[in-house]
């Protein structure tokens, strides 16, 4: 929970986060490698100094760690997994529903989980996905387009095998679809994160919500002329916040094209924690003020009722959470003890 200098309260999702584990025991080859230092050379160049952890922690954090970060000290009061396998790279997954499953059990009312589907399962994966939803409470996915798999290295929105499973997620009632298209990561291909297929899914399955997670970057203007006439196209912040502190005027950019272009109920905040600590882009977010030739180039704002939309209001509609009733149920779970005690 952010509290204004005047005392309001704001409740905060984090719409980005992560508990994984890139320890070099989990190494799968050479990539697994490599992708986690691609990863801390994100984590170095956009973080505060006083934020940067060594690279050894980074690998593999602790759960006491996470708990701290996002909800201790950053602020946040609901966290939504997007889960990342990976398993061609790390032996046990980067970050998979399973791995996160276990916070969840222990903190059900702090976190989001989010499954995944892949076509390249073809028809037996339908089976699982089927047995992922019935046996974890799943509530969303996270689709990552551009992961390796059996020699390919990427698949679309648009393929017919994945609208056999948007199809499915119809029937089993999963409507939010966390899709990273933005940054590459080594050693994904970035054309493999374009953002044009989500224009046609979406349009075919208006019925389910398309969370554009980085928000298309560095693609921002496709993303904006694809999410402005598609309205369950939705525009998830994590990346485009880190570069609060180092780029003000480019994150001020984004933000007035997101909100020009869509508007500011389509608009989440993540952090991509661990990529970057939700506590100072959240203080950075709340003392941001657009740049006045911005404005008036775009005539828009960002006032604190949007910026109150943003952390935490829109991802709570999305989620059908009643963020007062959620409210009183934190402060008495673990979490919520301990925030008291502190206080």
């Amino acid at each position: 929970m952010y509290r204004t200098a005047d005392g309001q309260e704001i409740f905060v999702i984090d719409g980005h986060i992560h508990f994984w584990d890139a320890s070099p025991e989990n190494w799968r080859n050479q990539y697994g490698e490599g992708w986690i230092r691609c990863f801390y050379d994100y984590h170095t160049a956009l973080s505060p100094a006083e934020y940067v952890w060594p690279f050894e922690k980074y690998c593999k954090y602790s759960e006491e760690d996470l708990i701290k970060d996002l909800f201790i000290e950053g602020y946040v009061d609901i966290g939504i997994f997007n889960s990342t396998y990976l398993t061609e790279f790390f032996k046990n997954g980067f970050n998979t529903h399973v791995q996160n499953n276990v916070l969840k059990q222990k903190y059900p009312d702090r976190f989001i989980l989010c499954g995944t589907f892949d076509p390249r399962w073809g028809e037996a994966g339908l089976y699982e996905f089927r047995r992922m939803v019935a046996e974890y409470p799943i509530q969303g996915l996270k689709l990552y387009t551009a992961e390796w798999r059996n020699g390919s290295r990427g698949w679309k929105l648009t393929d017919p095998m994945a609208y056999r499973y948007f199809e499915l997620c119809r029937e089993l009632g999963i409507k939010n679809i966390h899709v990273h298209k933005g940054p590459t990561i080594y050693p994904l291909n970035k054309d493999a994160f374009d953002v044009h297929d989500v224009d046609q899914a979406a349009t075919d399955f208006p019925d389910l919500n398309f969370i554009v997670e980085h928000v298309g970057l560095p693609r921002l203007e496709d993303f904006c002329w694809i999410a402005t006439q598609d309205k369950n196209i939705y525009a998830g912040l994590a990346v485009a916040s880190a570069f609060i502190r180092r780029r003000p005027r480019y994150f001020g950019e984004i933000m007035a094209n997101l909100l020009s272009w869509l508007g500011p109920d389509r608009i989440l905040f993540g952090s991509d924690y661990a990529l970057w600590s939700p506590r100072w882009i959240i203080e950075d977010f709340m003392a941001y003020e657009l740049p006045a030739d911005i404005k008036q180039e775009y005539g828009v704002d960002l006032t604190l009722d949007i910026k109150r939309k943003i952390l935490g209001e829109n991802a709570a509609r999305l989620y059908s959470i009643d963020i007062e009733v959620h409210r009183q149920r934190l402060k008495s779970d673990p979490i919520g003890r301990r925030l008291q005690a502190a206080a």
